[in-house]
């Protein structure tokens, strides 16, 4: 059910939403910023569907009409930009879904309603179109740009529009929304909203994906066997990370959460902070095994492969580097 209950965290921007309808001070331009995955569009579609229901309050009745064409997603003054090539919203895209639009009043509403996902791959063209819209909107347009990156928006967007900054989700309201409405068991929640890292989005996809809990099982199997691996088999984990290039930045976050673990349960003897409680036995056995000094190595050197494999170093030698530094026990 699309409503504004059923979001969860984020709950300054929710009140500050209602109270713009409750006051009728509902701006013509947003940005929704914040990292993929941590519900931006949920929450701008939440809005929109708001702001054009007939009942008019400040959740959406789900009855009305326009409640039922937005959740049928073919409401006619909800109109969401789409663009044809992956990294690019072209100025002919712009004009065509939002300029030449926008100019015609709308079908059956108070308002009409743009939202633009990805709002960052907008060329400087596109942005400088849009502009004009923004700082002279018809009265009853609004439009919502959404993005993980704010920056890659110019100034003269930035500055008339109302900001709306999506904060990281508490782990443990992670944990419990994907327990009580996913129904997924606690120690797999547990991995999955610390993998999440205060995406909703993220923590979901983790959740229902048969390949995330395949890659975790995979990775859990070389972190647990790392130091006893004759040389034959670290040369098969190579290859078969290698194979999986495109997941590696997941495989070295489980890899962090395993060493964070591993030295938490040094330090504290405790168990309950940790992510993989399930693996306590093994968790135990490399806390006694490995040196502080050595996991502070191992967790400064998994950060050096991320910033390596960005800066798009050799892969292989990348990660034949990190497993040296794991094995030195």
């Amino acid at each position: 059910m699309v409503s504004f209950n059923n979001i969860i965290g984020h709950e300054e921007i929710i009140r500050h939403l209602k109270n713009a309808m409750t006051t009728g001070k509902i701006s013509h331009s947003y940005i929704f910023t914040g990292r993929p995955g941590s519900g931006k569009k949920l929450l701008a579609t939440t809005y929109a569907m708001t702001l054009q229901c007939e009942a008019g309050g400040t959740e959406p009745c789900q009855k009305c009409d326009s409640c039922k064409k937005a959740i049928g997603k073919n409401h006619p003054d909800i109109i969401m930009v789409n663009h044809e090539k992956p990294g690019t919203i072209t100025i002919d895209e712009v004009r065509d879904q939002v300029i030449h639009d926008v100019a015609i009043k709308p079908y059956c509403s108070q308002h009409k309603i743009y939202i633009i996902p990805d709002a960052e791959m907008m060329t400087v063209q596109a942005q400088n179109a849009l502009l004009k819209t923004i700082e002279e909107p018809p009265e009853y347009a609004v439009i919502m740009l959404l993005t993980s990156n704010v920056d890659a928006l110019l100034p003269t967007i930035q500055s008339r529009c109302v900001r709306l900054d999506l904060k990281v989700v508490d782990d443990n309201l992670v944990k419990k929304y994907l327990m009580e409405r996913l129904h997924v068991p606690d120690y797999q929640a547990e991995i999955d909203a610390s993998f999440a890292q205060g995406s909703i989005g993220k923590a979901q996809e983790a959740a229902t994906s048969e390949e995330f809990s395949k890659m975790t099982e995979n990775a859990l199997k070389i972190l647990k066997y790392v130091n006893t691996m004759q040389t034959y088999e670290l040369t098969d984990v190579l290859r078969a990370l290698s194979d999986e290039k495109q997941h590696i930045s997941d495989y070295l976050d489980i890899f962090q959460f395993w060493f964070r673990d591993v030295l938490m349960f040094k330090a504290t003897r405790e168990i309950d902070n940790l992510v993989f409680k399930q693996e306590i036995n093994y968790i135990k056995e490399q806390a006694s095994q490995r040196s502080y000094e050595n996991l502070e190595k191992i967790l400064e050197a998994l950060e050096k492969t991320k910033v390596r494999l960005r800066a798009n170093v050799n892969f292989e030698l990348a990660l034949e580097l990190l497993f040296l530094t794991i094995r030195e026990s």
